[in-house]
């Protein structure tokens, strides 16, 4: 599975992208369970866009659920 996660907007505007392959992963159960909940549980500051195998959502800060700010903060490598 691929995830893809993109975080746009803040104070500089920037952009930053990241993908996460799942394939021969020892935890791909837990990334791929959670990617799924992220993307079902849609509910001023970063945009991101969650992309689970071509299924995407947008999402802002501070509406994020738990599963997607663990999702982001696991892929991006850094807090959301």
């Amino acid at each position: 599975m691929l995830i893809t996660v993109t975080r746009s907007g803040g104070f500089a505007g920037g952009e930053k992208e990241r993908v996460l392959d799942t394939t021969g992963r020892r935890d791909a159960p837990r990334w791929e369970e959670l990617a799924h909940r992220a993307v079902e549980s849609t509910a001023d500051g970063y945009h991101y866009r969650i992309t689970v195998d071509g299924r995407a959502v947008d999402v802002q800060d501070p509406y994020l659920s738990e599963e997607q700010r663990e999702l982001i903060r696991g892929v991006l490598g850094e807090g959301a």
